[in-house]
């Protein structure tokens, strides 16, 4: 684990099997990560779905977290935490159950293999940015 913590912004999604439930308990879920505490969440919004319409309308959250997890460490806790939601990444813009995806993480610019950070597409997603105001 990292000395100094980090601020990271988490943005949180699901339209499948009770929604609103799931972003509750994925924000227990962040207070429980080792290292990590949750500082504050958005409320709950409602959105369309993107690419695919033939789908539920997705319930969307952003959260603010301080951790001393390092980047890939977080993500590795937040695709474990989608896994025990049942999360299967079927093709892009799938349903699912959870989605959790780092938006921010400190001033951090990376490019690595599975991690983009700031997130390349949060700034075309009002169900992101609304949040995260």
């Amino acid at each position: 684990m990292r000395k100094k913590p980090s601020q990271a912004y988490i943005a949180l999604g699901s339209n499948l099997e009770n929604p609103i439930s799931r972003i509750q308990q994925a924000f227990d879920e962040l207070r429980q990560l080792p290292g990590t505490h949750l500082i504050s969440h958005s409320s709950l919004y409602k959105s369309a779905p993107i690419g695919r319409l033939d789908q539920p309308d997705f319930i969307n959250a952003v959260a603010l977290i301080e951790t001393h997890l390092a980047p890939q460490e977080l993500l590795s806790a937040l695709l474990a935490i989608e896994h025990q939601h049942g999360r299967v990444r079927e093709s892009l813009n799938s349903p699912r159950t959870l989605d959790l995806d780092i938006l921010l993480y400190d001033a951090l610019q990376c490019h690595d293999a599975g991690l983009t950070l700031p997130h390349p597409r949060m700034w075309q997603r009002a169900f992101v940015l609304k949040p995260l105001m």
